[in-house]
């Protein structure tokens, strides 16, 4: 497996490195929320919605052995956990994380050296989970990871609500895209998560993701090469909108699209104050947004296999 990162020249890097930095200024533009703040300003007390500033918030990191087969294969995927969100989900099963933003500040330097003590562990790739308000600090971490001698892939694991200014800077350096794709309908997208422009903002971030990497490429081994890798988590009640989802993945993107239709809905955070939200999603939904999905085109579908071997997580240290 070549990551494509290591093709990229100093000047490149330089280049991604500059402007992804630039994009933190006012108005921020490194999510589609455009919030008048200025991030590189350490003095200010300024915050935008995600309310990052221009160090990345961590949390933990880890071999993870939950992710689909394709990431996680034998040694596990190589989880970095991002506090802090541009989202603000009420059913987040991640609150504590994403919502209360529990976790540290940590340098780029820092956050390289996580990215290799990942590849030490053995993991098969460096799995970046809502990255999405630290692009700047990613390109920098990875840039300096590559000159240290990281030489696996990395999956940019988001919500798709994510800008396309910052989407093209990752082009040459993400490998694998996982994004969710939530909802169809944006009145739903505002009341649930406060983003009242999802849908077409997703659909734009997963062309372009797209366009960058095809179609995911699985190799002999089993293991994701390169490409899309859609998550689709089924709401109760239809409220994550399965058929429009899958029609615009199979029309506007490819029948071929490999998706995980995400079945394990439980309520959690603020979910009992937004029934249906209140309950579990039932096997007869999940059944339902297979049909459709099939319907639609689709086939390409993750199935899951028992895994032999387990490790347990590691807590969040710097690098050794």
């Amino acid at each position: 497996m070549y990551p494509s990162y290591l093709d990229l020249t100093e000047s490149e890097w330089q280049r991604l490195i500059e402007a992804a930095w630039e994009l933190m200024r006012p108005p921020c533009r490194v999510c589609p929320r455009r919030c008048n703040v200025d991030r590189t300003d350490r003095a200010s007390r300024r915050v935008g919605f995600c309310r990052a500033r221009d160090r990345a918030l961590g949390h933990s990191y880890a071999p993870h052995f939950g992710e689909e087969d394709c990431l996680r294969g034998w040694r596990g995927s190589g989880t970095i956990f991002f506090s802090s969100c541009n989202l603000a989900c009420v059913y987040c099963q991640n609150w504590e994380i994403s919502q209360l933003r529990v976790g540290r500040e940590v340098e780029d330097d820092e956050l390289a050296a996580m990215m290799l003590d990942l590849q030490a562990m053995g993991c098969h790739n460096v799995n970046l989970v809502t990255p999405s308000p630290y692009v700047p600090q990613i390109i920098r971490a990875a840039h300096l990871a590559a000159r240290q001698g990281l030489r696996i892939p990395f999956v940019y694991n988001t919500s798709s609500y994510d800008s396309l200014e910052s989407l093209r800077l990752l082009e040459g350096i993400m490998d694998i895209y996982m994004p969710d794709a939530k909802y169809s309908d944006d009145r739903i997208a505002g009341r649930l998560s406060l983003a009242r422009d999802y849908w077409n903002v997703m659909r734009a971030a997963i062309r372009e993701m797209h366009r960058q990497v095809g179609v995911l490429e699985i190799g002999s081994d089993g293991l994701a090469v390169r490409g899309v890798l859609v998550r689709h988590l089924v709401l109760p009640g239809v409220l994550a909108g399965t058929r429009e989802v899958c029609r615009f993945l199979a029309r506007e993107i490819s029948p071929d699209t490999y998706i995980n239709i995400m079945g394990q809905y439980w309520p959690a955070w603020r979910a009992a104050d937004f029934p249906p939200l209140d309950r579990r999603v039932t096997a007869e939904e999940v059944e339902e947004a297979y049909r459709i999905a099939r319907e639609e085109g689709l086939h390409r579908f993750d199935e899951r296999r028992p895994l032999e071997r387990r490790r347990r997580p590691l807590p969040m240290e710097p690098g050794r």
